[in-house]
């Protein structure tokens, strides 16, 4: 149904990297929520009523706090597609997490009072509407829900959505309470036992954990998480697609929301290059990121060595010390200062973040073994962290 309404509604609809359309689906998707759920709210309640079931009455009023999750998950995708402002100037795109994370603690919640009303049915046990009107309509209720689930999972996958992912888990986390009634219904109705309230605290515990991990795949972005490993060879792919620019570091990808991304990075020139020449190529990486991956895209010009020899054997062999201290570590902005007396060099060290020494530390180190092997060397080493891992 949601693809067949996206084609009817969604103008390119194929273009999932348009932040617009990017948009639309999940407006699409959160107006189809609302609609379901105010259905099944309606279904529930009118058959709790006629069936004077409670359960089903109470049920009926879950799904209507779930219609009030797509809205919240509706108006996030409205409030992130706003432009840029004089009080925002990188847009709004964080607001789709922060809806993910609402979602998320409505999950929470949810399991909460699911669990607080299980232990007072297991404490005091009472008997469940078993009619087939109610069974029915539960188990209508959780095929709703299972489709629910799928395409906003489905959705939120194409899109790469957090707030459609907290969306989906938030159905799963019904369907899950719905079929636990269902089945604690069934239970009693075939062998007397009430088993409803131990049914709810199960169900309770893993709509604990769905809100747990809903909640932790929205708080990532929003604290700051490194890009992932498709878009780093992406972008590494056309910067160096540029033949003179010879190599990368210190990239930093700002994630301000869906659609909303800046990029900073070194790349390696030619220091014998014509300084004008470089620059217009810099540009063009420039351009083409911003063309290809919907970012702003700084590159700052590092020039090297490239025609002296000795200075390359040299920078080898110091790349061969630090891998012996760490395997991980890497070295960029190479210089060196051959003096009258001794030899100077400077470069930066790019460390993992979970190393045995502190950064101090691990400079000195550094530095005692370049001394070691070029006597009299005098090193300048600066730590640095990738902010891609």
């Amino acid at each position: 149904m949601i693809t067949l309404l996206a084609k009817c509604f969604i103008k390119n609809s194929g273009d999932l990297k348009d932040p617009a359309v990017r948009r639309r689906y999940g407006s699409l998707c959160s107006v189809v929520g609302i609609g379901l759920n105010l259905c099944l709210f309606a279904g529930k309640y009118l058959t709790g009523f006629l069936c004077g079931s409670i359960a089903i009455m109470a049920d009926a009023f879950n799904n209507l706090s779930d219609a009030g999750s797509s809205l919240i998950t509706l108006i996030g995708f409205k409030f992130a597609g706003m432009k840029p402002d004089k009080e925002h100037p990188f847009g709004h795109g964080r607001i789709e997490y922060i809806s993910g994370l609402a979602v998320a603690a409505v999950i929470i919640l949810m399991g909460f009072e699911l669990a607080k009303s299980s232990v007072g049915k297991i404490l005091t046990p009472s008997a469940v509407d078993a009619s087939p009107a109610a069974i029915g309509v539960l188990a209508a209720s959780v095929a709703v829900k299972l489709y629910m689930c799928s395409y906003n999972r489905a959705i939120g996958r194409r899109i790469d959505s957090t707030a459609m992912r907290a969306t989906a888990a938030d159905s799963l986390s019904d369907a899950a309470a719905t079929l636990m009634v269902l089945f604690g219904m069934l239970i009693m109705r075939y062998t007397g036992i009430y088993v409803d309230g131990w049914c709810g605290v199960l169900v309770a515990l893993f709509i604990f954990y769905t809100g747990y991990t809903a909640a932790r795949d929205t708080l990532s972005p929003l604290l700051g998480q490194p890009p992932k490993q498709e878009l780093i060879d992406e972008i590494y792919a056309i910067t160096l697609a540029h033949k003179k620019i010879l190599g990368i570091h210190d990239l930093v990808v700002h994630d301000y929301g869906p659609g909303r991304l800046m990029i900073s990075l070194h790349g390696e020139v030619s220091g014998d290059g014509n300084i004008f020449a470089l620059h217009d190529v810099i540009d063009q990486a420039e351009k083409e990121l911003k063309e290809r991956l919907g970012c702003e895209a700084v590159i700052h010009m590092d020039p090297i060595e490239t025609a002296n020899e000795e200075s390359a054997a040299i920078r080898r062999g110091v790349e061969e010390i630090v891998k012996q201290i760490h395997s991980d570590i890497t070295i960029h902005d190479f210089r060196m200062t051959a003096g009258e007396d001794q030899l100077e060099m400077a470069f930066d060290a790019v460390a993992p973040y979970q190393t045995e020494r502190s950064d101090e530390e691990l400079a000195e180190e550094i530095k005692r073994r370049v001394s070691e092997k070029w006597e009299g060397c005098r090193a300048e080493v600066s730590i640095d962290h990738e902010y891609v891992l």
